[in-house]
């Protein structure tokens, strides 16, 4: 019952040891030696350094690379294989697993650069990014502490009203929770695994091979289904992940028997699994559905290498990977992984362009930058405290460095949330006028530079949304198809209104509702995030939005069979229809602007008459983050006004009712941009609240001009 590798079955004592045995990582390792670490694999460093290239290479923006984020899942399936062969080991010498030990390593390995990272991500906040990021950024520095980081950016990922907030300088920190909870669970699964195996006297290979199955293809197939429903969630959660770190452990558990691979096949698949991960990093890019079947590619190219460097000979992929300063770079990998991302941010908050992005050049730059201080933290914070011979033969001294490495975390998340400001919306007493102080005369409004108070708040303004009645929302979320409505007003009202779109129709129901009041309207609402009503394929975040698709054939057919429904108000954000990709940026464009003149026209015909609030003009950058930090030069943050008028829905909403007759609009454009300028504040209201959405606030203080506007449209 003994096996190879060293792991014992069970109590029958196993039989004497060979003079010498195959570890996991494929050298020779003394049996009557007790089982030392296995020698050094240069090829692993150096595929340590190719993943943390591509990573970092993708985050500067490096045009040849749109797939380098599959670095991360080579890192993963590296952590899996030796974790995994760690555990074997310790198995093979011990019969079990000391978890303490265990634990403390990975504490040792990870926690104390990643602690001074975090630190220097708080003192970066307060001196380099915006007041308005710093409450988010502290919670992303309790939950990166904590290593649940990469639930609260799943979270975050499918929350539409912070889908154009600005990037954390932790979101890399996703990854690490990833591994944090897997190296929880893993060594309890193999415990449980070795519970069975002696229980059962079932051969431990297959035991093993059980239990990492028993993960890793739960964990596939819920990958492959949550990829595919709900892509931006999938990326960051646990479970879409493990079965990639399962990968790397299914190989550690059979290496034993790819020691003797015949010297072709090892070239042959090491070279493979080398071209696998460059062919992903060159083809992928962000519309690819990732992780599911997709990251079988990168995933399995890592495992190949590992297993071409598992044979003792100098294989073709392992002559690649074994050089100086590939494992040179790939020692440092860690730090250079954890500083890179920060360095970015803030980089980009402080010289991006126009679009809010820095140059590929700049990326570069700032990312060869980033290696000082990760070459620093790794010659005097990783390896010192991971090779510490004092926390090696004390677990319990680990266990303190850890907690004393969460507690900076955490200090530095107080840090930042006790330095944040606090909301002053009413102070002052001033009047609050928004749209009512361009008098009737929007091109004569004279933007002041400075004002005392603003309201909403900058802090607050993400959380001036629109509601119906102070509490609804009264909007689907992006992803979901069950048609959703709310309905406001008296039940036997005069006239019934259907406000129809999605939450670029939605920022205006503070007037609408104000309106309604006024009118003795009834209110219906049929509202979805990034879905407007069309036809024509669309996307959202570069994937195809199937949810909307058939949301709208729902909405579309309540609308039209609701004979109560006198008006239909609608609105939208987006300009292009989703077509095939050699088909011009023009064409999207006129393909909307057809089904859009399609689909009023059916409305009309159906007895509906058609109101289209035409999109607002779009800032080309966060007008929010802009005003926090020039309270008293608001002139910095005014931009101009023909080109945010090309921007967002408007493109397609004016060629449609160029060519049609008998539909209805509203334009408040000179109004959110009176004269040649859009400037951020008028009558002391923020004019937007999140990237190119209207502040509820300053949607009601607009009630007279909807109001006439309509009436103008009617």
């Amino acid at each position: 019952m003994h096996r190879s590798t060293g792991m014992y079955p069970g109590p029958v004592p196993p039989p004497p040891p060979p003079p010498a045995r195959a570890s996991t990582n494929g050298r020779l390792e003394s049996q009557a030696a007790g089982g030392r670490e296995p020698a050094f694999r240069g090829d692993i460093q150096g595929l340590r350094a190719v993943a943390v290239l591509l990573v970092v290479a993708y985050h500067a923006g490096v045009p040849f690379l749109p797939g380098g984020f599959v670095g991360v899942d080579v890192f993963f399936v590296i952590s899996g294989f030796l974790i995994t062969g760690v555990i074997d080991r310790e198995i093979g010498r011990t019969g079990t697993i000391n978890l303490a030990r265990f634990w403390a390593r990975r504490v040792r390995r990870i926690l104390p650069a990643a602690a001074v990272v975090l630190a220097a991500v708080a003192v970066m906040t307060l001196l380099v990014l915006p007041v308005t990021r710093w409450p988010s950024i502290a919670w992303d520095l309790v939950t990166s502490s904590l290593y649940v980081v990469n639930w609260r950016f799943a979270d975050q990922s499918t929350n539409y009203m912070a889908y154009e907030d600005a990037a954390s300088p932790l979101q890399h920190y996703w990854s690490l929770a990833v591994e944090e909870q897997f190296y929880l669970i893993w060594p309890l699964m193999m415990l449980a695994v070795l519970w069975l195996q002696r229980r059962y006297r079932l051969p431990l290979t297959k035991a093993m091979l059980f239990g990492v199955a028993a993960i890793g293809v739960p964990s596939l197939v819920w990958s492959v289904y949550a990829t595919w429903t709900g892509p931006a969630a999938a990326y960051f959660v646990s479970t879409t992940r493990l079965w990639e770190l399962a990968v790397g452990a299914a190989l550690a558990v059979v290496a034993h028997r790819l020691v003797r691979l015949p010297a072709a096949v090892a070239h042959s698949i090491g070279v493979a699994g080398m071209a696998a991960i460059v062919v992903a990093a060159c083809t992928f890019d962000e519309t690819t559905r990732f992780p599911g079947i997709a990251a079988l590619l990168p995933t399995a190219g890592a495992a190949a290498v590992l297993a071409a460097g598992v044979s003792r000979r100098r294989t073709i992929a392992g002559a690649v990977l074994d050089t100086p300063v590939l494992r040179d770079i790939g020692a440092m990998s860690y730090s250079l992984y954890l500083w890179h991302w920060p360095l970015l941010v803030g980089a980009t908050a402080q010289w991006g362009g126009a679009d809010g992005e820095l140059s590929v050049a700049m990326g570069l730059l700032v990312v060869g930058f980033s290696a000082v201080p990760a070459w620093l933290t790794y010659r005097t914070v990783e390896a010192p405290l991971h090779r510490s011979v004092q926390l090696v033969r004390f677990p319990r001294r680990a266990a303190a460095v850890g907690a004393v490495c969460t507690a900076i975390g955490l200090s530095a998340a107080m840090m930042v949330s006790i330095a944040a400001p606090v909301s002053n919306a009413r102070a002052g007493g001033q009047d609050i006028l928004g749209a009512v102080a361009l008098d009737r005369d929007p091109a004569e409004y004279d933007l002041p530079d400075a004002v005392d108070v603003i309201v909403p708040d900058v802090l607050d303004a993400p959380a001036d949304v629109a509601t119906l009645d102070g509490e609804r929302r009264c909007i689907s979320g992006v992803e979901g198809t069950e048609l959703e409505s709310c309905t406001y007003g008296p039940d036997e009202g005069d006239v019934t209104v259907a406000i129809v779109g999605d939450s670029k129709m939605h920022q205006w129901l503070p007037a609408l509702r104000r309106i309604a009041d006024e009118r003795g309207w009834r209110i219906i609402t049929y509202l979805k995030n990034a879905c407007p009503l069309v036809r024509v394929p669309i996307e959202y975040d570069g994937e195809p939005n199937r949810d909307c698709a058939e949301y709208n054939r729902d909405r579309y057919e309540a609308i039209v069979d609701d004979e109560s429904i006198d008006y239909v108000i609608t609105s939208q954000a987006q300009s292009h229809a989703l077509l095939d990709r050699d088909d011009t940026t023009d064409q999207e464009l006129t393909a909307m602007a057809d089904d859009l003149r399609r689909t009023w026209s059916e409305l009309e015909d159906a007895g509906h008459d058609v109101i289209v609030m035409i999109d607002n003009p779009s800032p080309p950058f966060d007008v929010v983050e802009c005003v926090a930090e020039n309270r008293d030069q608001l002139g910095e943050c005014a931009f101009d006004k023909e080109a945010a008028m090309g921007q967002g829905g408007r493109p397609a909403q004016t060629a449609a009712l160029d060519r049609i007759d008998g539909v209805g609009s509203v334009d408040l454009a000179n109004y959110v941009c009176p004269g040649d300028q859009c400037p951020p504040v008028i009558g002391n209201v923020l004019v937007y609240r999140r990237g190119s959405h209207i502040s509820a606030t300053y949607a009601d203080s607009l009630t007279t001009a909807i109001d006439e506007g309509v009436a103008d449209a009617l």
